[in-house]
């Protein structure tokens, strides 16, 4: 079993992760929005 340190290091990275996903997807949506899908 994790200790309660490593699984706040856990979530703490999963949290990070799941961050940069959605502004990477959320730049995404924002550059076919604002420039067309041309």
């Amino acid at each position: 079993m994790a200790t309660p340190e490593q699984r706040k290091a856990n979530i703490r990275l999963a949290l990070i992760l799941v961050s940069a996903a959605l502004v990477f997807g959320l730049g995404f949506v924002a550059k076919i929005v604002l420039l067309g899908r041309g």
